[in-house]
Formats: C-alpha cells, sequence, structure tokens
C-alpha cells in the first residue's frame, strides 16, 4: 500500500513538473506528458505500471464524455449534426476497413484480427488535439465538429470492436444482425442517456444543496455508461446524450452556487484525470516492450508505419467528399449551409490524433479464444496501437501549430473571436437593461419602494459603467480599472487580517467576507480575459 502511495505521489509531481515545463515550451502538456511517461518507464527501480483497460472504459471514460458533452453547445451540436455524423460514423467505418485491408494485405493478419485491429485505431482521440487547438486559436466551427465527433466516435468503433473480437473469438459472423444490433443500440443508448439527463436535472433541483447536486452531477456519467455497457452497448452515446441534455437544460434548473462549486471541482477532476492519463499511457512503453517476443523489431517498426499512414490518409480521404458532396447533390443543404473554404476540411483531417480509448481497447483483447487457444496476435496489435498513439500524438500535435499557420487559420479564429467578445458586450448591456425594465415595472406595481428602487438602480447604473461599448474601451477599461480594483481588494484583505488578528472579527465573520471578494476578484480577472484585444 505504501508503495502505492509513493508512486502516485511520484506521478503527481511529474505532472505538476510537465506542466510548467510545456507552459514555458509553449507545447500541449499531453504531448510532453507522454514523453515523460515513456522516459518514466525506464527509471531503473520503479515498478511495472499496466493500465488496467476496464478501469480506463469503466472508471476514465464516462467522466470526461460527459463533460464534454455539458460543455458543447447543443445548438451548434445540431447545426453540424451532419458534418459530426459523416465523421463518427462514417469516418470510423471507412478507417476501420482501410487498416483491415492494409493490415491483411501489407501486414499478412488475417482477416478478422485485421478487422479488430481497424476498429482499435479507427477513432481519433477528443482530448489531446482539441487542448492544442483551442489554445491555438482555431475557428469555431472546427472545434465544434472536432468536438461533437469525438463525443460519438468512441461508440462506433466500440460497438466494431466488440463486432470484430467476437467474430475472431467464436468464427461467426452476420452482417444484417450486425447491423440491426447497432442501430438498437444507436436507439437505445440515446433514449437511455436523455432519460438519465432528465432524472438528473430534476433530483438536483429537488436537493437544492451544492455538495449534493455535484455529488449527483459526478453520478450521473456512471449511471448513463455502466446501464448500456452491461447491457452489450458502448455507454458512450448514453453519456453523449445525458450531457447534451443537461447542457441544454441545466442553465434554469442548477443553483448558483452549484455552478460555482461545480465548475472548480469538475475542472480540477478532469485535469488530474487527463494528466495521469496521459502520464500512464507513455509509462505503458515499458511493459508493452516487455511483453512482445514472437515478432521482430522490424516487424514491429512496419506495423506501427503501415497502420498511422493508413489511419491518416483514410481520414483525409473521406473527409473532403463528406464536407463537400452533400453540398453539390442537395440544393438545400448548399444553400443552408454555403460549401467553405479548403483549409477547413484540410485541418478537419489533419487532426486524427489517436488516444487513450484506442489503448483500453487494445489492452482488453481476450487472452485465449473460446476453445481455449491463445488470442492471435495480440501482443503484436496492442503494441502496435500504443505505436499510432505515440506516432500521431507527438507528431501530428506537435505539427499542428505550423499547420494552422499554413493555412491562414489564425486570422479567421481572431476575427471570430472579435465577433463573439462584441456580441457578449452587447448581450451584457441588453441584460442589465432588461432587469432594470423589470425594476421599473415592479415600482410601478408597488412590489418596490422608493429606497429599495434607488438602491437597485444604483447597482444596475453601477454594472453599466462596469460594462465597456467597444472591446478598445474594454481593454482599457479592464487594464486600468481592474488593476485598481484589485489593489482595492487587496487593502480591504490586509485590513480584515488585521482585524483578526486583534480579536475584533471571529474567522466565520472574515471567511463570509472573504468569499465576497474572491468572487469579486474572480469576475475582474474573467472580464479582463474577456476584454483582450485580439492578437
Amino acid at each position: 500500500m505504501t508503495a502505492i502511495i509513493q508512486t502516485l505521489l511520484l506521478l503527481l509531481a511529474v505532472l505538476v513538473a510537465v506542466a510548467v515545463m510545456a507552459r514555458r515550451l509553449n507545447v500541449a502538456p499531453s504531448i510532453v506528458l507522454v514523453i515523460a511517461g515513456v522516459a518514466v518507464a525506464f527509471v531503473p527501480g520503479l515498478p511495472t505500471i499496466e493500465l488496467a483497460p476496464e478501469f480506463v472504459l469503466l472508471v476514465v471514460l464516462p467522466p470526461l464524455i460527459y463533460l464534454a458533452g455539458v460543455s458543447m453547445s447543443w445548438r451548434e451540436f445540431r447545426f453540424n449534426l451532419r458534418s459530426i455524423s459523416l465523421l463518427a460514423f462514417g469516418c470510423v467505418v471507412f478507417t476501420t476497413c482501410a487498416v483491415a485491408v492494409g493490415a491483411h494485405v501489407v501486414l499478412g493478419l488475417p482477416w478478422g484480427l485485421a478487422f479488430v485491429l481497424g476498429a482499435i485505431v479507427s477513432p481519433p482521440d477528443v482530448v489531446a488535439p482539441l487542448a492544442v487547438a483551442r489554445r491555438l486559436g482555431l475557428p469555431r466551427r472546427i472545434l465544434v465538429v472536432l468536438e461533437g465527433e469525438g463525443l460519438a466516435n468512441d461508440a462506433t468503433a466500440l460497438i466494431l470492436y466488440r463486432f470484430a473480437v467476437a467474430a475472431v473469438s467464436t468464427g461467426a459472423f452476420s452482417l444484417p444482425e450486425a447491423a440491426g444490433t447497432f442501430a438498437a443500440i444507436v436507439i437505445g443508448e440515446v433514449a437511455w442517456g436523455l432519460a438519465v439527463g432528465w432524472i438528473s436535472l430534476r433530483m438536483r433541483h429537488w436537493a437544492r444543496d451544492p455538495r449534493v447536486e455535484i455529488t449527483l452531477s459526478m453520478m450521473t456519467p456512471y449511471l448513463a455508461y455502466w446501464v448500456p455497457e452491461h447491457l452489450g452497448g458502448s455507454g458512450v452515446l448514453a453519456t453523449v446524450a445525458a450531457g447534451l441534455y443537461v447542457s441544454w437544460n441545466g442553465p434554469l434548473l442548477i443553483s448558483s452556487a452549484t455552478r460555482l462549486q461545480g465548475v472548480f471541482f469538475w475542472d480540477l477532476l478532469v485535469y488530474l484525470i487527463e494528466g495521469f492519463i496521459f502520464l500512464i499511457t507513455g509509462m505503458q512503453a515499458r511493459a508493452l516492450i516487455e511483453r512482445i517476443e514472437s515478432h521482430s523489431l522490424v516487424e514491429i517498426l512496419l506495423g506501427i508505419a503501415v497502420t498511422t499512414l493508413i489511419c491518416i490518409v483514410a481520414r483525409f480521404v473521406w473527409v473532403f467528399p463528406a464536407i463537400y458532396l452533400p453540398r453539390w447533390l442537395f440544393r438545400g443543404v448548399r444553400r443552408r449551409d454555403p460549401a467553405p473554404v479548403w483549409q477547413r476540411p484540410f485541418m478537419i483531417a489533419f487532426v486524427g490524433v489517436r488516444g487513450i480509448v484506442s489503448l483500453a481497447a487494445a489492452l482488453a483483447l481476450p487472452f485465449a479464444l473460446q476453445n481455449g487457444e491463445p488470442f492471435p496476435y495480440r501482443d503484436f496489435i496492442v503494441v502496435v496501437t500504443f505505436g499510432v498513439i505515440v506516432m500521431t500524438l507527438v507528431g501530428q500535435g506537435l505539427m499542428m501549430p505550423l499547420v494552422m499557420r499554413w493555412l491562414g487559420l489564425a486570422a479567421v479564429g481572431i476575427a471570430e473571436r472579435r465577433i463573439e467578445r462584441e456580441r457578449e458586450l452587447t448581450a451584457r448591456h441588453d441584460a442589465i437593461d432588461a432587469a432594470q425594465r423589470r425594476l421599473a415595472d415592479m415600482l410601478a406595481q408597488g412590489t418596490v419602494g422608493e429606497g429599495v428602487y434607488a438602491l437597485l438602480a444604483a447597482r444596475n447604473d453601477q454594472r453599466v459603467l462596469q460594462v465597456p461599448r467597444t472591446l478598445e474601451e474594454g481593454f482599457e477599461t479592464a487594464k486600468l480599472g481592474g488593476r485598481l480594483r484589485l489593489e482595492l481588494i487587496a487593502a480591504e484583505r490586509q485590513h480584515l487580517h488585521q482585524l483578526e488578528r486583534d480579536g475584533a472579527l471571529t474567522d466565520e465573520a472574515r471567511r463570509r467576507i472573504e468569499r465576497e471578494l474572491d468572487l469579486e476578484e474572480a469576475s475582474i480577472a474573467c472580464k479582463a480575459e474577456g476584454y483582450d484585444p485580439p492578437l
């Protein structure tokens, strides 16, 4: 037990050190974490850490998928549903078949095992590339399509993976039966996920206690995921549906106190989960190398190179027709959603990084067939999968900034952020005006007196002065006014500290006042970031 705790503390220290290093190098932490994990794996005396696939699929994956669904805009998801579906379902199936053909023809794998490998490496990861893409400022629609694809493609891949493994294990496969099962899983999981989201929001609304509500929010992804997974589905689509339902219906049912505490809780939880997962992914190198014996280094490197190349090429081959053909064939689609410039589908096609789901699926391969014989090529498939993850994550991840600058998408992202921030300023003023009109109605109806009206009207007037009309004005206001307000808050903190030392103020009272100052300081930082002028 002591050794486990020491190992966890060591991993936490590496996680913190890598995060600081990545910030200084201006590189995505996920990339550096995988490299650091590979290096740590070969440290003498450190115990070999093997990633349990059931831990990833049943414990780690649900909260990550759920939070991505909650963070996703249902309106944007629905508008881009065609592109997302063609990637999350069509591209995954196409990549699976392409890898299967290459693995059978070039690598010599039997057809069943070739399809197993194809299903494992077909889904791109959503966590690592989006972390890089957001920092680079990619255009909003590209981010939405990539995130929406990442929410659903795991479900397609895991279902195909189960069909392929079952076919290898039993030696039997029926395409009509598999297609019917796939459709039933999709419909059933979406319905179950919506039901879980509805139940979760109602229970949280009835609880009205932030601690209880956050606990319920933590249980929601597991309830949505575990039941379909236990019944033979993937659980992914149900978790996505639950997250999207909460995202769309939650703002009016979740209390402000819960949101404030929940944002911090989920941010820290996901940060630790993602960090540990990327680090431990790299640390699998040692265990995998120790297990591979029946295949030469040349065979392994060839398998990694061929599979990686097919994954990258297949995505490019699929993405461009999937984006342009519907617009060429259907006038309504073309009129409602004109074709984008070629740089956008190129960037979507380039961001095809493989991640932890592929590794977990490979490690979850059974050790033996139903007849008791060893599962053929198991170690080879696992090592090739790990190589594809490292090649795409490190290679494509490091190249993303260069590709984005080459495509000229940085300027598009800057223009979009400027428009978004201008709309935000307008919305802030409109919301204050709505509150002021409501206050005037309350005065006319006699609900509030003159004194209360004057107090609340003065509050609204102060908020109007704090919200600039333009981004340029906002930057100057945030820079000067924010700095002065922070100095005033620091003066209040120092005075409160002295009152507490002198015994003139209790700890409880000091904490209540300090919480108000914390919220105000966080609000200043948020506004300063939002009004930061485009680069």
